[in-house]
């Protein structure tokens, strides 16, 4: 059913690799319940296999200029962008997202990574500082072997926001998707080859949490780089933290999007569509606590419901759908309890709130108004396409019950006050912040949260940081004096 998937479970030492002695698992296409392909999980050897390649072809990569690096990393963003369409479609198979998105929002945002990354390569540099007649330096160099976590809702993205500030820092790569979603980064694995990447620089294995723990726990390891839940980001930063690696944990929220009275109404709308509806609300950054000013409410909610009535579910690979089904059967579970409990707490349902009836993980785009901040569906993440809209009547107040939650990744505000726009975002508590827009995400600024939301930055120079350090080096110029 897919033509363009790949040949074996893992990709090791510049080739596929197949261990048939490892778990099997089912990938499933989730607008039918089909299942269209199987991997296996890796086993010790193959851990193994992947370890030492990644080890072993790191020192010699380093020694590459970044230039040359970049090079690489150009030449991949340059094929993935020539394949655009058949990976879009890969990805439609493996998260079951309308390929009226992935078209634009996947593939291409991974070629974007590659290219900022590649171009930044030449320019990681040291710098000198004169002490008298001695001077010191300073040397930007790579960790060594980084282990990349990813999440199964955007398997090309976050393999190549993991791998393309690794690689041109001189590390090797050592990716896992989830079990969810595990055929993409293996495409991405086999470009990076194709592109001149040496052998063993980018590795990708498959498995559940045990494979995760044998790579992060891995004495040869320096770095580990999640994107995931807050419960399994916990469990993976303690683990890299007991063997004191670099860790960049990119986690979950519950994210306000503040919408004041004098914003543009249908502007608002169409953020809150993209705060809550895109990838059928299966984003970590998504703007599921909605503060509507009680003087705008009844507009938005009206139009918001004229625009949920618009939205055309149905097979992802019609390029006309605008929503796709849930990732999985676990998942579309999940979000139909809360939307049970959203019901069960006397939140008023304005539209959706169902299963739809056909083949898949289809749930209808559900809107709750009325919401109190006590609500389960005002606390915990639900990701899907459900959005809680809670009134409020002034800034003040808007602000503190925003920043009232453990999370921290995003926040939005719509207002026509630019200088209001400024000051409330200036008190939110959120690493990532959008003024009348909302998830746009472009490689060129920096992503990731506050709080329990996680720790460091993916993407643009921010993201050098985590996947390098700072040797210093001082030199004496002049005869050594002791004291003794």
């Amino acid at each position: 059913m897919v033509t363009t998937q790949p040949t074996a479970s893992h990709f090791i030492n510049g080739d596929y690799v197949e261990d048939t002695a490892g778990e099997v698992i089912d990938v499933i296409y989730p607008a039918t319940g089909e299942k269209i392909a199987q991997v296996h999980a890796a086993t010790p050897a193959v851990i193994e296999q992947a370890l030492e390649s990644a080890d072993a072809a790191q020192k010699e990569w380093a020694r590459w200029s970044g230039t040359e690096r970049g090079r690489v990393l150009r030449r991949a963003a340059d094929i993935i962008r020539e394949r655009n369409r058949a990976l879009s479609i890969l990805e439609t198979y493996d998260t079951g997202k309308a390929l009226q998105e992935t078209l634009y929002a996947d593939a291409t945002s991974g070629a974007d990574a590659l290219e900022y990354f590649g171009g930044l390569a030449g320019s990681l540099t040291g710098e000198h500082i004169q002490l008298g007649a001695d001077f010191a330096y300073t040397k930007r160099v790579p960790l060594g072997v980084c282990v990349g976590i990813g999440a199964w809702n955007y398997p090309t993205q976050i393999a190549c926001w993991k791998g393309a500030p690794a690689l041109a820092c001189g590390n090797a790569m050592i990716f896992k998707p989830s079990e969810t979603t595990p055929l993409c980064a293996l495409k991405i694995a086999e470009i990076l080859v194709e592109a001149g990447l040496p052998a063993g620089l980018f590795n990708v294995v498959q498995g559940m949490g045990a494979v995760g723990a044998a790579l992060v726990e891995d004495p040869r390891v320096a770095k580990v780089s999640l994107t995931g839940s807050v419960p399994t980001g916990k469990k993976v930063y303690a683990a890299a933290a007991a063997h004191m690696k670099h860790a960049t944990m990119e986690l979950g929220g519950k994210s306000p999007l503040v919408i004041f009275d004098d914003a543009n109404v249908e502007n608002a709308v169409s953020g809150a569509m993209l705060a809550n509806m895109y990838s059928t609300g299966q984003v970590c950054s998504n703007g599921t606590r909605v503060f509507v000013q009680k003087g705008v409410k009844d507009a938005f909610l009206k139009r918001f419901e004229e625009r949920c009535a618009a939205i055309k579910l149905g097979d992802p690979l019609d390029e006309e759908t605008h929503l796709g089904p849930m990732v999985s059967d676990a998942q579309i579970n999940i979000v139909l309890d809360y939307i049970a409990k959203g019901k069960a707490e006397g939140a008023t349902l304005i539209c959706g709130g169902e299963r739809l009836e056909r083949d898949g993980f289809y749930v209808a785009p559900t809107v709750f108004a009325d919401v109190t901040d006590g609500m389960t569906i005002a606390r915990e993440e639900i990701f899907g396409p459900v959005m809680a809209v809670l009134d409020f009547d002034d800034e003040d107040e808007v602000i503190a019950r925003a920043n009232d939650t453990p999370y921290g990744l995003s926040a939005g505000v719509f207002t026509n006050d630019i200088t209001r726009a400024h000051r409330v975002v200036d008190q939110l508590e959120a690493g990532t912040c959008w003024i009348n827009t909302y998830n746009l995400a472009p490689v060129e600024v920096p992503f990731g949260g506050v709080k329990a939301s996680g720790v460091g930055r993916e993407n643009a120079k921010a993201a050098i940081e985590h996947y390098s350090e700072i040797k210093s080096v001082y030199v004496g110029m002049t005869p050594v004096d002791s004291a003794y």
